[in-house]
């Protein structure tokens, strides 16, 4: 049975490669949290690539093995490795199945939630943190915690974007004791307010908050599950041969040209999704708590038609 660290080192291993070509490319998600030391362990990997990237990274895919087994795609779910898909924010999933253990990729171009462009904060191998906390802005209770520790790193570092990932309010009182919360901070995340004036309505208003992205987050899924089910069939249905990485890309292109949308949430639009969201918010918490949400619309950044 390989080990985790082994595991570890094998992703690693394969960004390296891709970054000797040129490309831009960072682990992100739970190894990154793990290697920024918020997380314990992690099963899988999820990478970031560039679209113009996408190419060299099918090449050292196509070309390693993990313990005698070739990389495959994993479901039927699963977008193409095609920058046309990908910059419009969907996922590529590929496997590596072994007797000894399976080995899984998850592929992003697009950041979700990101503000910024990820190649920009890139450390080393991994996404940086602020592009890690970002993505950390999940409908799932354990990323959370995840995300209040990489903001809090980023603060010590005197990244003052950490404040915008810290949604515990204790945490918050604590800093805002030693570290000042610049204004242009307060403007992109208006709760911050609250915090400064030490008004009782910071705890109720950063629930909000986490309700918001967690609704968001969902509606996202939602989106996307729709726009996905005609392909899903179409390559469930298939029943061509396809034995290697190359063979089974070809069919998904197939049928991704014919019935995949490039990008779904462009197609949806932005602020509808975003009032989606908000309506969705407001069954969960006290109306009042609405006015300090922040503008999600900046968290987009990297889609692309």
């Amino acid at each position: 049975m390989i080990s985790q660290a082994e595991l570890e080192e094998f992703f690693e291993g394969l960004v390296a490669r891709v970054q000797s070509m040129g490309g831009h490319c960072a682990i992100t998600s739970g190894m990154a949290c793990v290697q920024y030391g918020v997380a314990q362990s992690t099963k899988d990997c999820d990478i970031l690539c560039s679209k113009a990237t996408l190419t060299k990274l099918f090449q050292v895919l196509s070309n390693t093995e993990f313990l005698c087994a070739k990389c495959s795609y994993r479901g039927h779910l699963t977008a193409p490795i095609d920058q046309r898909w990908l910059r419009g924010g969907w996922t590529a999933h590929v496997q590596w199945k072994s007797p000894g253990r399976d080995a899984h990729l998850d592929i992003f171009s697009v950041a979700p939630r990101a503000t910024t462009q990820w190649e920009s904060e890139m450390r080393g191998l991994l996404a940086g943190m602020h592009t890690v906390a970002e993505l950390k802005r999940t409908d799932r209770a354990k990323d959370w915690p995840l995300a209040d520790n990489l903001g809090v790193k980023l603060i010590e570092a005197a990244d003052l974007r950490g404040w915008l990932h810290i949604h515990d309010s204790d945490p918050l009182r604590a800093i805002k004791a030693r570290v000042p919360i610049p204004r242009e901070i307060i403007e992109l995340r208006p709760v911050l307010q609250l915090l400064v004036d030490d008004d009782p309505r910071l705890k109720s208003a950063v629930f909000a908050e986490i309700v918001f992205w967690q609704q968001l987050d969902r509606r996202r899924l939602e989106i996307h599950d729709t726009a996905v089910r005609p392909y899903f069939g179409a390559v469930k249905k298939d029943v061509r041969p396809a034995v290697d990485l190359a063979e089974q890309h070809a069919i998904r292109v197939s049928h991704a040209e014919a019935l995949l949308p490039k990008c779904p949430i462009l197609e949806y639009g932005i602020d509808r999704l975003i009032s989606d969201a908000r309506r969705a918010t407001a069954e969960f918490v006290i109306a009042t708590a609405l006015e300090w949400l922040p503008d999600a619309t900046r968290n987009f950044a990297g889609l692309e038609q």
